[in-house]
């Protein structure tokens, strides 16, 4: 038998038991209030950072395609006391690329950008191999030279503005100019002397580039550069020639190692004029030496001979222990100091103090030394500035040879009165001579241009002292002194020559230092030049033969120049004697 079932009413398969989920009704609304403040709480953040505060965004940004560039500053100036140029930034460009991009370029580009930048391919190739994202591929681009660069159109080749040191001069005062490195900093002489002045400070300006770094729009200035401060010397560009070439020519004539010339005003304690030799040209220093750059008058010292027996006497005659005409017996010539013999060049018999500086006698200066006790002396050598940094604030300077007394035997004593066992430089022998030139007192060098003449320096000797020296000086370089060839047609001329043997390894050799120190007119001092000539080898080494005539020609033509009124009558024949050298 079979029984039917009476089927049963079936569910919709939406309707499922299974598929139907019971939320309680708390639940689906904190649900919905969640999510509507997560909605609420975006838009807030959308509208804060959009409209109340945008900063973050803006910088963000920005530093995808705006860009603060340095827009270099001009270096100052240096020009002499006149106002001539003897330093001055001419604008140039410096070429850079990112290598990234650079390496684009195809063999013809390549050839054609390598070309004008005077660089061979390979060169080229080694510079946009690197893998930064900026490098220099070459500095200091003449300016239409980078013109052309620029129409060219390069792919990832770029441009900056920077500025190249020109010096007019050239030669004639490198030493005392010096010249700044490719960065536009200075290296040597005023350059970095006065770096910090001259430099300036750079300013910025804000650009907007594209993503290969070109500039495509210039926004604004942020800072404007500062341009550096201009240094106006004290240096005289007319009386630096006649130094320089006068110098050279003697240079050449005695075929001496080297050689350094320093003119100063008596008056203000500016430097006029300073050269050495050898020297360089600072627009093209291409194969420089050590011997090129050295500024000898303030970094070399040398033991100056005779030019010191002045500065003894001058001492002798400010303690009063010794006058104008008091005799010193300096027969036969000869002086022996324990195992050490000093000599005259000349054997001399009694001599006056005046004498002893006019016929530069190293037994008369040892005596009148030796007659006052070690301190005394190195006092005196320490108050003219010896054994001191001449404090001009340029690179280089050095303070000389001077030993404590304490250490001094008789016989170092005796050959210090002379110019031996002590080292000095150029310049501190220069200015230890203002002390004549001027009242007894000591004034400070300058470097830059002042505005007055320095009424008191620091007083070393007596006014009456510096006058009876000023005459004794005179003599020296008189018919009858030593350094007849330094005298000048209409000036009354007074200094002292020195000729000092050179020490090598411990002992004097058989190389001389030639030196010279004057001062003019005697009547009223306006300029001081001193000369040092190096291993002179033509057959003179004696500094009146060597170092006078530089003296004489520098000091007359110098003189005229700045317009001093003559204080000697002008004989025809002299006059006519000096022309025909000059």
């Amino acid at each position: 038998m079979v029984v039917r079932r009476r089927p049963q009413r079936g569910h919709r398969f939406t309707e499922s038991p299974v598929l139907q989920l019971a939320l309680q009704g708390w639940r689906s609304r904190t649900v919905g209030l969640l999510l509507m403040g997560a909605f609420l709480a975006l838009v807030a953040r959308g509208f804060y950072l959009q409209v109340v505060n945008n900063d973050f965004l803006q910088e963000k940004g920005d530093s995808r395609y705006r860009r603060d560039i340095e827009v270099s500053a001009s270096r100052g100036k240096i020009t002499d006391r006149n106002g001539d140029m003897l330093a001055v930034s001419t604008p140039m460009k410096s070429v850079w690329a990112i290598p990234g991009d650079a390496r684009t370029m195809d063999a013809p580009q390549k050839r054609q950008l390598a070309a004008l930048l005077e660089m061979n391919v390979r060169e080229l190739d080694g510079k946009i191999a690197s893998e930064k994202t900026f490098v220099f591929v070459k500095r200091q681009v003449p300016p239409e030279t980078a013109e052309r660069i620029s129409q060219a159109k390069f792919p990832g080749i770029h441009q900056e503005k920077e500025y190249r040191r020109f010096y007019p001069t050239g030669d004639m005062t490198a030493h005392i100019v010096g010249f700044t490195g490719v960065d536009d900093k200075g290296l040597e002489g005023v350059e970095l002397a006065f770096q910090k002045s001259l430099l300036g400070h750079p300013g910025n300006r804000t650009v907007i580039r594209d993503r290969r770094g070109a500039i495509v729009e210039d926004v604004g200035s942020i800072k404007p550069p500062q341009d550096g401060r201009e240094i106006r010397l004290a240096l005289d560009s007319k009386v630096q020639y006649l130094a320089y070439s006068h110098l050279k020519k003697a240079v050449e004539e005695n075929k001496a190692k080297a050689g350094g010339i320093v003119v100063l005003d008596a008056k203000t304690g500016e430097i006029l004029a300073l050269a050495n030799l050898p020297t360089y040209n600072p627009n093209n220093r291409q194969n420089l030496s050590g011997a090129q750059l050295r500024n000898r008058a303030l970094t070399d010292t040398f033991e100056p001979g005779s030019t010191l027996k002045p500065f003894a006497v001058a001492m002798a005659l400010d303690k009063g222990k010794y006058r104008y005409d008091t005799i010193v017996n300096c027969a036969p010539g000869r002086l022996t100091i324990g195992s050490a013999t000093i000599s005259d060049a000349h054997p001399h018999g009694a001599l006056t103090v005046a004498q002893v500086i006019q016929k530069s006698s190293n037994v008369g200066a040892s005596k009148i030394a030796l007659s006052f006790p070690p301190q005394t002396m190195w006092e005196m050598f320490d108050a003219v500035g010896f054994g001191q940094v001449p404090q001009l604030g340029f690179p280089g300077e050095v303070t000389g040879r001077l030993r404590p007394w304490k250490s001094w035997r008789p016989i170092e004593q005796a050959t210090m009165s002379y110019g031996h066992g002590i080292s000095v430089s150029l310049i501190q022998l220069a200015r230890a001579y203002s002390v004549f030139a001027r009242d007894g007192d000591l004034v400070p060098l300058s470097l830059v241009k002042t505005d007055a003449p320095v009424v008191h320096g620091a007083p070393v000797f007596s006014a009456q002292t510096a006058r009876e020296m000023r005459a004794m000086l005179e003599m020296a370089a008189g018919p009858e002194g030593t350094a007849p060839k330094a005298r000048v047609a209409g000036y009354r001329i007074g200094g002292k020559t020195g000729t000092a043997h050179k020490l090598e390894a411990g002992n004097y050799a058989n190389k001389y230092v030639s030196s010279f120190v004057g001062i003019a007119p005697i009547s009223d001092p306006r300029l001081i030049v001193a000369i040092m000539i190096d291993e002179p080898s033509a057959g003179k080494h004696y500094g009146g033969d060597v170092a006078g005539p530089v003296f004489s020609y520098v000091m007359g033509a110098s003189l005229r120049t700045l317009g001093v009124p003559p204080d000697a009558p002008i004989q025809v024949a002299e006059a006519g004697a000096v022309k025909g050298r000059l």
